[in-house]
């Protein structure tokens, strides 16, 4: 790979002591000074005061000079940054070379590196670099005796304020110690959301660790991998089934000092196991010092916590994030979405998302401090059926749902709606283009204060407001959708019932969110604006303006450990880190997601084809359908993979023979009588397999040449599912692995005719 040499800038900016006025000056706990920051260096080349949003991405980055375009159109790279550089290319500039061995440069790949941070001059992106000790400590100050966490222990709920919060997490960390963590080492986090996994992921932190979350869902080869990546001194797991994991593969770890189990007694005694009450007993009564040395020894331009990525194409990928991306994200989420602190009115959120990925561990933990939140943790069959149940306890003012979780909840109350009474349906459609049309006008209107009809008055006290209360989102002012792409049916579906869902946008390497949408600042099937003080340019656009989305700002990542030459391919030469996404901006501002590089499909005949536009619609198209994956790339057509909405099994999550509700009454209507998927797949039910093509018909009436009508489809014996294997943990499908487990099917549509289309002859061939 070329690299483009970096020219040593003219000094390294040492921080200065927090200033007067500035966010979270008193912050500085035990342990903690203005000292802690003298090595701190910056690069305020660009600086802003725009707002950017959010999102996030497990997937590996690279493929970026794959998409067939033309000009670049960026937003332009500030003089001081440029001349830093020997070369500036219109092109997408070479990655960045190594930094300089004397001053930080703006990535590393070492564990104990450090990197200048992208400072800006104005605004939130000059506030004063912290660490997570000192963030901690500030709201202790303003918020100690408010509640910080809730969990339940049976049906009795309990509760940890912030003052008990923070010296659990201290406790903790002199029990890592007392264990033996040492500096740059990980700290393995593997189970449910928990009291204890926040607590261990602080401890972690404040103890010089690395905070590492490992997917539950993970077989223990993956848990070795991660571990042994990070070099794990210490691994945390839930329960014995977990555990299990990691004594299976015990003896490949040469790092692993104990193993801490936190729920559930021990099913064995072994050597270095421990309860959690007895690992917080191992610290309870160290002194303080040897800690607090090392808390005050922390910069906030060090690595503190490693988020890995889903490992789809290749091993997973260790995301260094310093204190500072971790504090700063949270202070410029915070203000960008308006949250009240405790003092004022406090926020709720409900944690039930994998803590492995930045998404949750961002919301959960680290904005929710910034403003002194209270974090209720669901229970571990959340996503089989039980959150609502939290909700609706819980009461949340925020909520965060990945896609998949806004779907069930839609295929839910169609479920239930197709049971009420013919008035009520015929009220409830009312009410929903009532509110449909009245959100559109607000959003179209940017927020602006205007008449609202009187119609919407009644369709609330009618509707609206026993949707919300049913759902537990009566208090909800925020109710955010992202780490995957939604579709605009559900979308307009909660539109339509007062529920707008804000997309934000973002990957692990920006800390999470990069651009956000706000209440008087949305558009259906746009991501938003970016947070402040984050910048966003689209490198390579075409005539219609995609471009890759790159991003600059204090969220921007370390590096990948020990990973340099991954590392380059993400950072640029002048630090924008390139998302691998593809999108444009609209004459407003707003971002909207087209594609990604690396799922752009590239037929036998060149025409570049974005997949999920055309899923999608095959979704909107037939509401039997769960999942849609599109086949193309070097093909001479294209094809289709389809799974229908099945039941769930409520111990495993996986799905089931038999078909959802919404599924048996689109057969119904049919005239069909299935009620098993093993009655529809392969085109074993005449009536429903013509009913599918029909509805691929009407999308390929809509495609915009005859390279993207899809010409060939199967239905699938079962549904895709995270145990699968087809759809990561945030429910992300999973494109190669796909296509390795179906290749069979796969490559059969390239050895027959095209599905028929006439209705004399509805079944495929044999």
């Amino acid at each position: 790979m070329q690299l483009t040499v970096c020219e040593p800038t003219a000094e390294a900016v040492v921080m200065e002591p927090p200033r007067a006025g500035g966010v979270l000056e008193s912050s500085c706990g035990v342990g903690d000074s203005a000292a802690s920051l003298d090595d701190v260096t910056v690069d305020g080349a660009n600086e802003s005061s725009e707002e950017e949003s959010t999102g996030e991405r497990e997937e590996e980055i690279g493929a970026h000079n794959e998409v067939n375009t033309s000009s670049t159109k960026t937003t332009e790279v500030p003089a001081e940054q440029t001349s830093n550089t020997q070369t500036v290319n219109a092109q997408r500039p070479n990655s960045l070379s190594v930094p300089a061995a004397a001053e930080p440069g703006l990535w590393t790949s070492q564990g104990d590196g450090m990197v200048k941070l992208r400072m800006g001059d104005t605004g939130l992106a000059a506030e004063t670099p912290l660490t997570v000790n000192q963030m901690f400590t500030s709201a202790v100050e303003r918020f100690g005796d408010y509640t910080a966490l809730g969990w339940k222990e049976g049906e009795q709920q309990k509760t940890l304020n912030y003052r008990d919060y923070y010296q659990a997490c201290r406790t903790a960390a002199k029990s890592f110690l007392k264990l033996g963590l040492q500096r740059y080492h990980g700290v393995g986090i593997l189970g449910f959301n928990s009291t204890e996994w926040f607590i261990a992921d602080i401890g972690a932190i404040l103890a010089g660790g690395f905070a590492v979350g490992i997917y539950t869902t993970n077989s223990p080869e993956a848990c070795q991998y991660v571990a042994e990546n990070c070099k794990a001194n210490i691994i945390v797991v839930e329960n014995h089934k977990q555990l299990q994991k990691i004594l299976q593969v015990e003896d490949k770890l040469p790092h692993l000092k104990a193993i801490i189990q936190y729920k559930d007694a021990l099913k064995e005694k072994r050597p270095n196991l421990y309860t959690w009450a007895d690992f917080m007993e191992l610290g309870r009564d160290e002194p303080d010092a040897p800690l607090d040395a090392i808390i005050s020894s922390q910069k906030p331009n060090q690595c503190c916590t490693l988020i890995y990525t889903s490992g789809t194409t290749g091993q997973p990928k260790g995301v260094m994030l310093s204190h500072d991306n971790l504090t700063w994200t949270a202070l410029s989420t915070s203000r960008h979405v308006r949250l009240t602190e405790a003092n004022q009115a406090q926020e709720v959120v409900v944690s039930y998302l994998p803590l492995s990925h930045i998404a949750a561990q961002m919301v959960d933990i680290w904005v929710t401090m910034r403003v002194g939140g209270a974090t209720y943790f669901a229970q571990p069959d959340a996503l089989k059926g039980s959150l609502v149940n939290t909700l609706k306890e819980v009461r949340p003012t925020a909520f965060m749902g990945v896609p998949r979780v806004w779907e069930k909840m839609q295929e839910k109350m169609k479920s239930v709606g197709a049971k009420s009474s013919t008035v009520r349906r015929k009220v409830a459609a009312w009410a929903k283009d009532v509110g449909l049309q009245t959100n559109l006008t607000k959003m179209n209107q940017n927020g602006a204060a205007g008449r609202t009809p009187i119609s919407y008055h009644i369709a609330k006290k009618l509707v609206f407001k026993k949707v919300r209360k049913a759902l537990g989102l009566d208090r909800c002012k925020k109710c955010y959708t992202g780490a995957a792409p939604i579709t605009k049916d559900t979308l307009e579906f909660f539109l339509s019932l007062d529920v707008p869902l804000y997309e934000l946008y973002g990957m692990s390497e920006s800390t999470g969110p990069h651009t956000i949408s706000l209440p008087d600042a949305f558009k259906l099937t746009s991501c938003g604006k970016e947070i402040p003080g984050c910048k966003t340019k689209l490198h390579n656009p075409d005539e219609e303006g995609n471009g890759e989305i790159c991003f600059w700002g204090r969220h921007v990542f370390m590096g990948y450990l020990n990973m340099p030459e991954k590392t380059e391919e993400a950072l640029d030469a002048e630090g924008w880190l390139h998302s691998g996404d593809l999108g444009k901006h609209d004459q407003n501002g707003f971002l909207f997601i087209t594609g990604r590089i690396k799922e752009l499909i590239i037929t036998a005949g060149g025409e570049n084809i974005p997949p999920v536009p055309i899923e999608d619609s095959v979704k909107e198209a037939l509401p039997l359908i769960s999942n849609a994956m599109l086949i193309g790339d070097k093909r001479k057509f294209l094809s289709m993979l389809l799974t229908v909405k099945c039941q769930v099994n409520a111990d495993t999550g996986d799905p089931e023979d038999e078909l959802a509700p919404e599924a048996v009454e689109f057969c119904r209507r049919l005239g069909s009588n299935a009620t098993r998927v093993s009655e529809i797949s392969g085109g074993r039910d005449r009536a429903v397999h013509t009913a599918v093509q029909e509805g691929i018909n009407r999308v390929n009436e809509k495609a915009t040449s005859n390279a993207q009508r899809i010409q060939k489809w199967i239905i699938l014996d079962r549904d895709f599912s995270v145990g699968g294997g087809e759809l990561g943990p945030t429910m992300k499908l999973k494109r190669p692995v796909v296509m390795k487990m179906y290749k069979e099917q796969i490559e059969n549509f390239y050895r027959e005719l095209p599905t028929p289309t006439t209705p004399d002859n509805p079944l495929p061939p044999k």
